[in-house]
């Protein structure tokens, strides 16, 4: 794997990953966190609907206490406003929609990636997906603002491909689109060189955090999050939840989101 700036990126079976919270003592090194996460399947488990997935108070509990004592930002694929709605922690940053829309303390809202000028295109898109998958069961059709995932978990298998055709099609017609991947979910997105890497390198340059005392750490369980663990090779360190289909960018591993509030509580405990 490479990424566009022509570095190349070390691939791994997520089997032979260290385990993170085995491996703690050697991740730090004496330097102060700066952590970035996933929401869905991260903390809190993949459920059936998106609404489903809210976040238990215990684990809100975690990371408003690692809040106090280092930079934390959720940085999700949903929408920016769901995401910070359900998490309900002003002091986190928020980038949604993969990182096009940024959110944080201090009045900080800002769309890095250039996505606004897609807005029409996701708009027909979201209209024909809705009209030409309303007869198979079980699809969902979900706009967020720079994005629009097509859930099929609850599809029927032999209408799964149908579902997976319809997005093929109307992803050809919008060109300023391109397709993204997920658990369970086909998503169109804006065909700009942007993605989750590309928000957490602009929060860490925009809070002066791209620095030796710093440590980056970025934890998910999707395909989505792969462009995030490759963006910090080198510079930080990825944390992959669970397993996907796919050789992974990530440097350890966690087994589930129980083990990610095991591990954010110890990062919780960090004194400079």
């Amino acid at each position: 794997m490479t990424l566009r700036s022509g570095t190349e990126v070390k691939l791994s079976d997520p089997a032979t990953l260290p385990h993170a919270l085995e491996a703690f003592d050697t991740i730090l090194q004496n330097r102060k966190p700066a952590v970035f996460l996933d929401y869905d399947g991260c903390l809190t488990p993949i459920v059936q609907r998106p609404e489903q997935a809210v976040l238990a108070e215990e684990m809100r509990d975690t990371l408003q206490k690692l809040a106090k004592v280092c930079f934390v930002a959720i940085v999700s694929g949903r929408d920016r406003a769901n995401v910070q709605q359900l998490v309900k922690l002003d002091e986190l940053y928020f980038a949604g929609s993969h990182g096009f829309d940024i959110s944080g303390p201090g009045n900080l809202h800002t769309e890095p990636g250039g996505a606004t000028e897609v807005l029409s295109a996701l708009d027909a898109a979201e209209q024909e997906l809705k009209s030409e998958s309303q007869t198979i069961a079980g699809v969902l059709v979900e706009r967020k603002r720079y994005a629009i995932a097509v859930h099929y978990r609850n599809v029927p298998d032999g209408q799964v491909e149908q579902v997976k055709e319809i997005t093929r099609t109307i992803l050809a017609r919008h060109p300023q689109l391109k397709k993204g991947l997920g658990k369970m979910v086909l998503e169109l997105k804006p065909n700009l060189d942007w993605h989750k890497g590309k928000a957490v390198l602009w929060l860490l340059q925009h809070f002066n955090l791209d620095s030796a005392e710093v440590l980056p750490i970025y934890i998910g369980d999707d395909i989505t999050d792969e462009d995030a663990f490759a963006s910090l090779q080198g510079r930080g360190i990825g944390i992959l939840v669970g397993r996907h289909d796919e050789n992974t960018a990530a440097n350890c591993r966690l087994n589930d989101v129980a083990e990610v509030q095991q591990l954010l509580e110890k990062l919780s405990k960090f004194r400079s």
